[in-house]
């Protein structure tokens, strides 16, 4: 019931031993200049207690990532207001892109990944966040995400 990106999509593994970069499980860094948190896109099933959710990822301002960063294992955190960010991961399976696609990130207990909320718009993941999905979607989502990855190993 959920698929994640490794890392986000200006992301390049040339990086990986740069000083001014990092990747870890749930930050990321670019050259020092571009700041990126991962969270959770939830999107309700209908007719589940379930939702499904994206893992994706998030880029922050500056200010934004910083403040997120010293409350990482605060007690407390979930009370911070959300930080506006701009998703960086691309899901191949809606006609769209994805990315550049507004969104507000909230902050949840320690231990749990931010819920990533998107702006309100006519995007098909938008819809799919506001009003859920069926499971035989689900089932599509999972079958086109298998087919691109088995098609990335050749």
């Amino acid at each position: 019931m959920n698929y994640t990106a490794e890392a986000p999509a200006v992301w390049d593994p040339a990086f990986a031993d740069a000083d001014d970069c990092l990747l870890s499980t749930d930050q990321c860094v670019v050259r020092a200049q571009h700041y990126f948190v991962k969270g959770l896109i939830e999107i309700p099933v209908i007719g589940s207690d379930e939702a499904f959710s994206w893992g994706v990822w998030v880029s922050l301002s500056r200010e934004s990532f910083s403040r997120a960063s010293d409350l990482w294992d605060r007690p407390g955190r979930e009370t911070e207001k959300p930080y506006f960010g701009w998703l960086t991961t691309d899901l191949p399976v809606y006609p769209a892109t994805t990315l550049n696609l507004k969104t507000r990130v909230h902050t949840r207990q320690v231990g749990e990944r931010p819920f990533v909320e998107l702006e309100p718009t006519d995007h098909p993941l938008a819809v799919e966040q506001r009003t859920g999905i069926s499971l035989e979607r689900v089932r599509e989502i999972a079958s086109a995400v298998l087919h691109a990855d088995a098609g990335e190993q050749h």
